[in-house]
């Protein structure tokens, strides 16, 4: 059994900012299941938007990211976050963060979908993740501990359902456990279980089960978010290309040349992520290619190290100036309800991030807001453990049944059906039909994991998902965010700003629907 006044879960920059911002005198773990640099803050190409230009201004960010999330968050909420992240910018920038500048000395501010000026601050050009994480990384004390390769697989929580740690399994199945009066998720979301995604392989919202499982609620889990343009290579995305290349003047194309997003929206190809992602999916749909064409960005190679080289590395020809697309799983907008702070229905536990459902994304998040929620709820969650301190006292854990089936399902599968059944289009019928599918797959029971292996633990975890997933997406009788209700092609007033709520309740799957702006505190 190992000890921390507080751990860790997950290395991505909502951990990172927070590890960064906690006293020296607090004994902090990290702990991440495969490497410290695989997460998707580190993967992250677009960058991070925040009012430092003189000409923008607070309220516009505010409302486009109320617009973007269609108005399924509060707005005081919005505000807050829009005003801290403008603070913790500026901080960066003060403390020499590696931000990209011009000949003059001056911050490079792209644009990107959605956004009314130009507020997209980045890094090393299409690396902004990496530099910011790597930036981070360096301002870790001798106080932080980094464990690498171990699978947090569920929280332990002492005979009141404090949570006071959690058990980790590595690849052999080796248990290990640790205790802390504080602990936090920052796992990131769930793209990793559909098959066609952007993002890291090993997120797959297990923060979010562990979670559930120890009693915490989540919520809005049918919002995910489709990029419009990952890289397509036979029918299979297999990288991010940023909207940065649209900010830059890159505009879509079908394979006679048509441009796509003509008469779609006032803002064409800079449009709300979803309404591009919508109209890629339905051309596709005809059997036409889409493409972005990019032969009016000069410099592309060097605007865009990162993506040049991922086209290089898949035969991409960048001097015809065309780049396969097509749409692909990015971002969750869902997840463990937490309060400002990035505490949760569980005391003891926390969760920061994308793995956290703070209420300022809505049904559809704003480009290049995700790494600044991570630096932004970070900060406020190391001030805040500041303030209330850590307790020397720990408690006993009461001992739970051992799960010991596990009925054969494949992953692979699994995925797959995630990505129709819970894709950009849905309908009905393909979603009862997943459900029962799902039913049939596993019995949902509660209790220690500890005998089980890694591969079983994995399979039940991305099931637990899929099955709330798709609860959520059955309730949401409308088109909102990130998908499109064939069945209900227009958005319903009567659930704007309802809330699908999951909570595990004495071993049953409980779901029910709340007002958003109901659950501010647990406190």
């Amino acid at each position: 059994m190992k000890h921390a006044d507080i751990l860790i879960i997950g290395s991505g920059i909502a951990a990172l900012q927070l590890a960064s911002h906690l006293s020296n005198d607090k004994h902090v773990i990290i702990i991440t299941k495969s490497k410290l640099n695989d997460s998707n803050s580190y993967l992250a190409q677009g960058g991070v938007a925040a009012v430092v230009h003189p000409n923008d201004d607070l309220l516009s960010h505010v409302h486009d990211t109320l617009v973007a999330g269609e108005f399924h968050q509060g707005e005081s909420t919005v505000y807050e976050f829009i005003k801290d992240g403008k603070r913790a910018i500026e901080d960066l920038i003060k403390a020499g963060a590696p931000f990209d500048r011009d000949e003059n000395g001056e911050l490079k501010l792209g644009m990107e979908g959605a956004h009314e000026y130009h507020r997209i601050l980045h890094a090393g050009g299409d690396a902004t993740g990496k530099h910011l994480v790597q930036y981070v990384q360096e301002k870790l004390g001798d106080h932080v501990t980094i464990v690498e390769e171990e699978m947090v697989y569920e929280v332990v929580r002492d005979k009141e359902g404090r949570c006071i740690g959690v058990k980790t399994k590595n690849a052999k199945g080796g248990i290990t456990r640790y205790e802390a009066p504080h602990t936090v998720l920052a796992t990131g979301g769930v793209g990793g279980i559909f098959e066609t995604n952007s993002n890291q392989s090993t997120i797959t919202g297990d923060g979010m089960v562990i979670a559930y499982l120890a009693g915490a609620r989540l919520g809005d889990l049918e919002f995910i978010q489709y990029h419009p343009t990952l890289l397509t290579i036979g029918g299979k995305g297999v990288g991010l290309v940023s909207e940065a290349v649209r900010g830059e003047g890159a505009i879509l194309i079908n394979q006679w040349g048509q441009k796509l997003m003509k008469g779609v929206h006032v803002k064409e190809d800079l449009a709300p992520r979803h309404i591009v992602a919508h109209r890629i999916y339905q051309e596709r749909q005809k059997g036409q290619e889409v493409f972005l064409d990019i032969s009016s960005i000069r410099d592309f190679k060097l605007r865009f190290p990162s993506i040049a080289n991922m086209c290089k590395e898949y035969g991409i020809d960048l001097e015809k100036g065309l780049i396969p697309v097509a749409p692909g799983a990015h971002f969750t907008m869902g997840g463990i309800l937490t309060d400002h702070v990035g505490r949760t229905s569980v005391e003891g536990l926390y969760a920061i991030g994308e793995v956290a459902c703070t209420g300022v994304h809505g049904a559809n998040r704003l480009a290049s807001n995700s790494l600044l929620e991570g630096l932004v709820y970070g900060k406020r969650l190391a001030q805040y453990l500041t303030f209330v301190g850590t307790e020397d006292r720990l408690f006993d854990s009461p001992p739970s049944k051992m799960m010991e089936t596990f009925p054969a399902i494949s992953l692979g599968d699994l995925k797959k059906k995630c990505s129709h059944a819970l894709g950009i289009i849905r309908n009905k019928e393909g979603l009862e039909e997943f459900q029962q599918e799902l039913q049939l797959a596993y019995e949902f029971e509660t209790g220690s994991l500890d005998g089980a292996a890694v591969a079983d633990i994995k399979g039940y975890f991305t099931w637990i998902l899929a099955s709330l997933m798709t609860k959520s997406a059955i309730l949401r009788t409308e088109s909102r965010g990130g998908h499109i209700r064939e069945d209900y092609p227009h958005p319903n007033q009567n659930l704007q700003g309802k809330r699908i709520v999951h909570e595990c309740v004495n071993g049953e799957m409980k779901v029910y629907m709340d007002e958003y702006v109901k659950a501010k505190n647990f406190a």
